[in-house]
């Protein structure tokens, strides 16, 4: 697809802290609207996890900028295959999430998962979620939302998230754990967290699921309708 093309693919760009919900309601506005779906923490969960499977520090920058070059991976109908082998739960454990969180602040390893984010943008349209998508990625997006909830509330969906899995975890940890992430995305040099000044902010914590996604949908179809008169 050539580059004007692309360009004219609508793009949403939902960013935010770890555990906001952007993947439910990522999921749930590209169901809706029958758009294809990026989660981009799972591109740099996948380089955590090559790392580890390789024994390369996550301090060495040069090695894991490598790693994401010549990452091969591929998303097959929700399934996540890592050179041929299925590690959809493997790259959801803490020590990949925290590996990730590392990894990310490396400005190699962000350049080479760059283009990969960019060739999800394919019609009819893309819904991508992550921490850059909207300030980054996609700075041209037709609608950047900036969803956030409380800390409080993003552990304890972190909590029932690991428990449901079977995965010993405890509150107190995961709510230190989420402060510390929350500091390491938002100082780091290269494309920190932070809210794109045309995003529109959205807090979750007291909203379900379904609220969300009709408020996302509502302020797609509006920005739908503005950019037609």
């Amino acid at each position: 697809m050539a580059a004007e093309e692309k360009s004219a693919v609508p793009v949403i760009a939902i960013d935010g802290p770890s555990a906001s919900g952007k993947g439910t309601i990522a999921l749930g506005v590209a169901g809706m609207l029958g758009f294809h779906y990026l989660d981009s923490g799972a591109l740099y969960r996948l380089v955590a996890l090559a790392a580890l499977q390789a024994g390369v520090g996550f301090d060495d920058a040069d090695a894991l900028a490598g790693l994401a070059e010549a990452l091969d991976a591929r998303f097959d109908h929700g399934d996540i295959i890592l050179s041929g082998q299925e590690v959809t739960d493997a790259i959801r454990s803490e020590v990949c999430s925290m590996g990730a969180s590392r990894v990310a602040v490396l400005p190699g390893v962000r350049r080479a998962l760059l283009a990969r984010q960019q060739a999800f943008r394919q019609t009819p349209g893309l819904v991508a979620e992550g921490r850059d998508m909207g300030t980054v990625v996609f700075p041209d997006a037709i609608l950047k939302v900036y969803l956030t909830a409380s800390a409080e509330v993003r552990a304890e969906r972190r909590y029932k998230q690991l428990k449901e899995k079977g995965i010993d975890a405890n509150m107190r940890t995961l709510l230190r754990e989420l402060h510390e992430r929350d500091q390491r995305d938002s100082a780091r040099s290269a494309a920190p967290l932070q809210m794109a000044v045309d995003a529109r902010e959205l807090d979750s914590s007291g909203r379900s699921v379904d609220e969300v996604v009709r408020q996302v949908l509502d302020w797609y179809r509006q920005k739908v309708a503005d950019s037609h008169r």
